[in-house]
């Protein structure tokens, strides 16, 4: 994060560059822990490489940095423009459905400034508090317009993400005639990004962030406290990624899997990490149905907010202290 001075009182700026850095790394967590039937390092689908990831999370970055000075709907259509330009496929609609809002909460208290630098309603960026941050997120959600519906449906087309069928009113296939906030309302039943816009981002905020915070309060290294976090939301709520490719009942069984790789003590202990072993192997399948990829989006938007709200800079001078002292 930045820091000026104004008198004797140090004033925090947010940059666009921290949202953008933000964004690009929480992108890169995410798909870089080896959560259970997504791709990873090493763990590809047919048609998606771990690769074609973390070209889409350096794509992302600057539409995202712009959150401030442009329509929420405008973010994300360029966002999924810019990330076209690198990979074929759909490898973070989810995501940018989710960090753009957060993104435009972080900066838009002040104003975007021609330097790119916005300054915070919150006196410092390192403890912007996570309610602090959802309440912005509130507002930005509020003022949503019709013609942000209609840039992201037509991010949606480009994006192209499979399994959505038809809807009974507001089909994406169309032109939308409501605000982006009600649209996302009227598909909140069916799709957990939906969901998300209609609560405020309770997943994210409710259990992401809280159960990332604990993971890395209690010491687990990165990999683990993503894949923690992830198998936390998987637990909690069905997965829409996986209801909409492959059906309610292979979508219920893998949040019982997850909730038994828990019981057995996930990450930290031996039998945990061979259930999630197994659990990998079992939904895994080269059609990408059991994907959880509405969980992996999710866990992007948790380390987006954790990150956001000084997280990372926290850990960092931690880490410089004890190494001081040594």
């Amino acid at each position: 994060m930045t820091h000026v001075q104004a008198g004797d009182v140090a004033q925090s700026l947010v940059s666009s560059t921290d949202v953008m850095v933000a964004a690009q790394l929480a992108c890169l967590l995410e798909v870089s822990a080896p959560k259970p039937g997504n791709v990873s390092p090493g763990r590809h689908f047919s048609d998606t490489r771990y690769e074609d990831f973390l070209a889409s999370a350096a794509a992302l970055g600057a539409p995202l940095a712009n959150a401030a000075g442009q329509s929420l709907g405008l973010t994300v259509r360029l966002a999924i423009e810019a990330t076209r330009r690198w990979v074929s496929g759909n490898t973070n609609l989810g995501i940018v459905l989710l960090l753009a809002p957060l993104a435009r909460a972080a900066l838009r208290d002040s104003g975007a400034r021609e330097s790119g630098l916005v300054e915070s309603r919150i006196p410092n960026p390192e403890s912007l508090a996570p309610d602090r941050l959802r309440a912005a997120l509130r507002q930005v959600l509020d003022e949503t317009t019709t013609e942000d519906a209609r840039d992201v449906y037509a991010a949606i087309r480009m994006a192209s993400p499979g399994g959505l069928g038809d809807a009974e009113t507001q089909d994406v296939a169309g032109e939308p005639d409501v605000t982006l906030l009600e649209a996302m309302r009227l598909a909140a039943h069916r799709d957990g990004i939906a969901r998300e816009y209609e609560t405020a981002f309770e997943v994210t905020f409710g259990i992401g962030v809280p159960a990332l915070q604990h993971a890395r309060a209690d010491g687990l290294p990165w990999d683990d406290a993503v894949v923690e976090t992830f198998l936390t939301m998987l637990a909690a709520n069905i997965d829409t990624h996986v209801v909409r490719r492959a059906g309610v009942a292979v979508a219920a069984n893998v949040l019982e899997r997850a909730r038994y790789v828990i019981g057995c003590g996930g990450v930290r202990t031996e039998a945990g990490r061979r259930a999630l072993e197994e659990m990998d192997r079992a939904i895994r399948d080269t059609g990408n149905a059991g994907n959880p990829g509405t969980t992996a989006d999710l866990t992007a938007a948790a380390i987006f907010v954790f990150v956001l709200c000084g997280g990372w800079s926290r850990e960092r001078d931690a880490e410089r202290v004890r190494r001081e002292k040594r």
